[in-house]
């Protein structure tokens, strides 16, 4: 099969031009290539010297065409043409029609049976993107690029079609593929914008629920790579890949007065009690199967709200090829994840949460992400959002790649996605994963495999930046929104305000506090005496940052078994000692996250594959903790002293610290002159007649004892009233005597 006859034929509508190129060859067959030269006057199209076309496989049907001018110098936007093949048809009519003040190729033409077919052709509408949409994203400052960049269903020139626009500067050619056009990518070549690297097309016909990705064509070995939407909104469930066309947003919120409200949350002064969950595995049907958005909504809420916690926080929802990793190696930034419903369901469950006077943060993980093909990885054949040099672009222990974070358009990337689920899911903040790997560069390194920034130190400078500028924008667009760092190290000024110096969280994990508990209540109480530093030690910097106390997932996987199992002794004391520890937690400075199945001592050591164990909630032991938790949830949400001054120096005091031979320890809460006591007794050893000092006279109440019978306790505990005598004790003029329940801790209050 050969060509016989090429035969170029320009057209000019003033303020666009095409080069058309009529193809014959010895079997007939005609096919049309076109090439729509943006903003070409007529004489640079005339202009053209030569043009070749590229057969593919032997196929005149599937060529390319370059085309050169008279210096023979490549012509931008030229090379890649559309070829579009019309094998075994009759070409009928090729006509630019003008209507209205607008025009579009229409190509009409008729297979053997006499079917027409018409097709709006692309290339005859202007370029979409605005001048100063591609100036913002180019500086890294277009917090809502994900309206521009992506796939979005609009109206052109009274035309319905979807603009797609994706960012790859390193490519020589990037087509729209999908079930429409066959996946075939020469049949929709997308425009380059100069050099912004941002590529476009407006495709008719294409509307939402169409499959896509981007075919792209690497500049530097012509290799192809087939790439999901960075910004899609939607993905195929896992194990596809697919992006899908969104609908445009058309949810009616329900939760105005939830979002009034938060705009004048002091956060720093009110209860944040935090229950995390795996939407996966919190709960499934029989057969194994997940329960959808909707369904979730309705009992996460009941059981949440139901146990008096003020938020929730999601591990990662966004889209994640990999049940395994649970979410924190994401491939679709702009996307809840499909296996729970469409974008829709999600708002569904966020506005019931709010309408119900719940609060949904979420886990977002902008530190690494995974080296899956499909995704961003490599993105153009090259590396784009990941930095290029392996010592700072890999990090080795989870096999994942970094950020660049020095580059514009890849930090405008992640901020837009932070903006976007604040602002398009009215989420109420974000828990940051993995702060510290992105502030050292030596995080995990060995000595030679970092590089230091330009003043020799290991600080990620670049990174640095990035969250000043995260903080800066979600706290600014988005008042009363919470932004928590998952940051495990001592650098400073982590929830200090930007222009203080400081990164600018709201809060951060205390990591410190939870490691040092764990490891004090996992030892056998008979030893516990010679650890007491490790529940007195946190005092010393419980207040350089805001905390949040975290019993997280990450305590209960991979071995380190449930927190049930952490504790020692028989099981009663397990229990015992599970009760300590939570009453310890709400009672300490600093808003609170408990991992869900903790709140009723989950045995078995969480799995993302399954559900929680909710039989257990039959045994009364199990009922008993749930019931304290609940009860602690009320008392540190209704007792200002327990709350009002989590974050600073002045809402704590301790009684005595220094009771390190009984196991004992005992602190003020106080707001003012609003004051709660708490007494720890950390051995399975009743303490009768155990003195405390009080800060004044008067009559006291015990207003829990985790001891109670109705958490599964002995009933150790004190009756009402309890009368302060005028007894000099810990350095206080008053002193109460009372009976500490065995591994119990009880809270007193002046009546």
């Amino acid at each position: 099969m050969k060509i016989t006859e090429i035969e170029p034929i320009i057209v000019d509508a003033g303020w666009q031009s095409w080069i058309f190129v009529k193809v014959n060859t010895d079997e007939g067959i005609v096919g049309w290539g076109e090439c729509s030269v943006a903003r070409a006057p007529l004489a640079v199209a005339a202009a053209v010297k030569d043009f070749s076309p590229v057969i593919m496989n032997k196929d005149p049907r599937a060529f390319e065409m370059r085309f050169w001018d008279m210096e023979r110098m490549a012509i931008q936007g030229w090379s890649g043409a559309r070829a579009k093949a019309l094998a075994g048809m009759e070409l009928a009519l090729l006509d630019m029609v003008w209507e209205a003040g607008y025009h579009f190729d229409e190509v009409f033409w008729y297979d053997g049976e006499g079917q027409e077919y018409v097709e709006v052709d692309p290339y005859t509408f202007a370029p979409q993107l605005g001048d100063l949409d591609l100036h913002l994203f180019g500086e890294g400052r277009h917090w809502h690029a994900y309206r521009v960049l992506g796939a979005h269903v609009r109206t052109v020139d009274g035309v319905t079609g979807t603009l797609f626009a994706t960012w790859a500067p390193n490519a020589e050619r990037v087509s729209v593929v999908g079930d429409f056009n066959r996946w075939d990518g020469r049949c929709h070549p997308m425009r380059v914008r100069g050099a912004s690297g941002v590529w476009e097309l407006f495709i008719p016909g294409v509307g939402p629920d169409t499959f896509y990705k981007f075919e792209i064509r690497a500049r530097h070995d012509g290799s192809l790579h087939l790439k999901s939407d960075p910004y899609g909104q939607r993905f195929e469930r896992r194990p596809n890949t697919s992006s899908i066309v969104t609908q445009p947003d058309a949810y009616r919120w329900h939760d105005d007065d939830w979002m009034t409200l938060r705009g004048r949350w002091n956060w720093l002064q009110a209860p944040v009690s935090v229950y995390e969950l795996h939407l996966g595995s919190w709960k499934r049907y029989p057969d194994g199967s997940f329960l959808n958005y909707r369904e979730l909504a309705e009992q996460v809420a009941d059981h949440v709200l139901g146990l008096g916690f003020t938020h929730i926080e999601l591990l990662p929802v966004t889209e994640h090829p990999l049940d395994e990793s649970w979410g924190y190696q994401a491939t679709g930034y702009f996307a809840p994840t499909s296996r729970f419903g469409g974008p829709d369901d999600f708002r569904y469950f966020v506005d019931h949460c709010h309408r119900r006077g719940l609060g949904v943060l979420l886990d977002w993980v902008p530190a690494h992400f995974p080296r899956d093909t499909h995704a961003i990885a490599n993105y153009d054949g090259t590396p784009l959002y990941e930095h290029a040099d392996p010592r700072r672009g890999e990090h080795r222990d989870w096999g994942t790649l970094i950020y660049n974070f020095g580059r514009n358009e890849v930090r405008n990337f992640l901020l837009a996605s932070a903006n976007f689920w604040l602002e398009e899911f009215h989420l109420d903040g974000l828990r940051v994963d993995a702060v510290a790997s992105m502030l050292y560069l030596d995080y995990s390194r060995e000595q030679g495999d970092w590089t230091p920034n330009v003043f020799g130190g290991r600080e990620n400078l670049e990174a640095m930046d990035f969250l000043r500028q995260l903080n800066e924008l979600t706290h600014g667009a988005h008042p009363g929104t919470l932004c928590i760092a998952e940051e495990s190290t001592a650098w400073p000024q982590v929830t200090r305000p930007v222009w203080l110096g400081g990164l600018g969280f709201s809060m951060k994990w205390n990591m410190g506090w939870m490691h040092d508990s764990l490891q004090y209540l996992s030892r056998d109480p008979v030893h516990r005496h010679y650890h007491h530093d490790e529940l007195t030690f946190g005092l010393l910097y419980a207040f350089s940052e805001n905390f949040m106390l975290p019993l997280s997932h990450d305590e209960v996987v991979h071995g380190k078994g449930s927190m049930l199992a952490k504790m020692p002794g028989d099981e009663w004391q397990r229990f015992a000692n599970l009760r300590l520890l939570y009453a310890y937690q709400f009672t300490y400075p600093g808003a609170k996250l408990l991992f869900m199945g903790n709140e009723f001592g989950q045995e078995r050591e969480w799995s993302h594959a399954r559900s929680l164990d909710w039989e257990l909630l039959e045994r009364p032991l199990h009922r008993g903790v749930q019931t304290l938790v609940r009860d602690l949830n009320q008392i540190y949400r209704s007792e200002p002293a327990l709350h009002r001054q989590g974050f600073a120096q002045s809402g704590f005091e301790w009684i005595d610290c220094h009771d390190a031979t009984q196991s004992v320890i005992s602190y003020l809460r106080r707001d003012g002159e609003d004051v709660a006591m708490v007494i720890l007794n950390f051995t399975p050893i009743p303490r009768h007649g155990y003195r405390v000092g009080v800060p004044r006279s008067g009559t006291y109440r015990e207003i829990l004892n985790t001891d109670s019978r109705y958490y599964g306790g002995s009933d150790v505990g004190n009756p009402n009233p309890i009368q302060a005598e005028e007894v000099s004790w810990m350095g206080r003029p008053f002193s109460i005597s009372l009976a500490l329940p065995p591994l119990g801790a009880v809270v007193i209050k002046q009546i």
